[in-house]
Parts: C-alpha cells; structure tokens; sequence
C-alpha cells in the first residue's frame, strides 16, 4: 500500500472538492493511502510537493488546482511555471499525477472537476499510481 500526498491549490473551493472527491475516490479504489496539504495557489504546488519528498513519507504526488484565465499574462504564468515545476520533479524521479486545470472559464474547470464528468482530479490520482508503479518496476 503506498501513501499518496494530494497538494492542492485551494483558490476556487468549489471546483477544488470535486477535484479532491475525484482523486480520494480513485486513491482508495487503488487500495492506497492519502494525506491532503493545501497551498495559496497553483504555483506553490511544485515546491510542496519537493518539500514533501523530503521527508521520506510518501510515495506518489497528486497535483490539483485551477486556473482560470483572465485579462493578463499571469495565466500563462501561473499554467505555465506549475506544469514546468512539476515536470521537472518528475524527471528527477517523483511519482506525481498533475491535476492543475487551466481553463478559459469556470464552466470548462466544472466539466474537467467533476467526478460524473470528465474527472480529471480522478485521472490525475491514476496517473500517479502508474508513474509509481512504473517507479517500482524500473528499479
């Protein structure tokens, strides 16, 4: 049984638990064990999660949060430097599954949340499991 650390962006809550029911839905079908930390935003999600590996407690990361762009660059930002962030802890050997939903409007971010729909917070959790089963394999 591994144990999985969910960081989550908690800056839209609503859209935020449905992303967190998809992914503890998913974790606990697999059989595994979880702990949720929350951080300000979308860009704290990546120095979470390196935090976290630090301790030795977890073995897979499950990335969630919303971006929803708006009138400036800071979303291509925001969307941008998380996903690099996350990609980066990846190739140095973390399991992680990124759930960070980079949509135009909330009606997108509420179809890709929602466990009946398109579950991303679901699919994220799934593909952490992978990436560490994949870990296990290769090593």
């Amino acid at each position: 049984m591994a144990n999985i650390l969910i960081v989550e962006a908690r800056f839209y809550d609503h859209l935020n638990d449905l992303l967190l029911e998809g992914a503890r839905s998913a974790i606990e079908a697999a059989g595994h064990s979880h702990e949720t930390v929350t951080v300000p935003g979308a860009l704290e999600i990546p120095g979470a999660v390196a935090l976290a590996s630090e301790s030795g407690r977890y073995d897979a990361y499950v990335a969630l949060g919303v971006v929803i762009r708006g009138e400036t660059w800071h979303f291509e930002i925001v969307a941008g430097e998380s996903a690099r962030g996350l990609m980066a802890l990846s190739m140095d050997g973390l399991a992680i599954g990124n759930g960070i939903l980079t949509t135009e409007n909330e009606a997108q971010a509420l179809t890709r949340a929602r466990k009946s729909e398109k579950d991303k917070g679901g699919e994220a959790a799934k593909a952490a499991i992978a990436m560490l089963d994949l870990r296990t394999r290769f090593a």
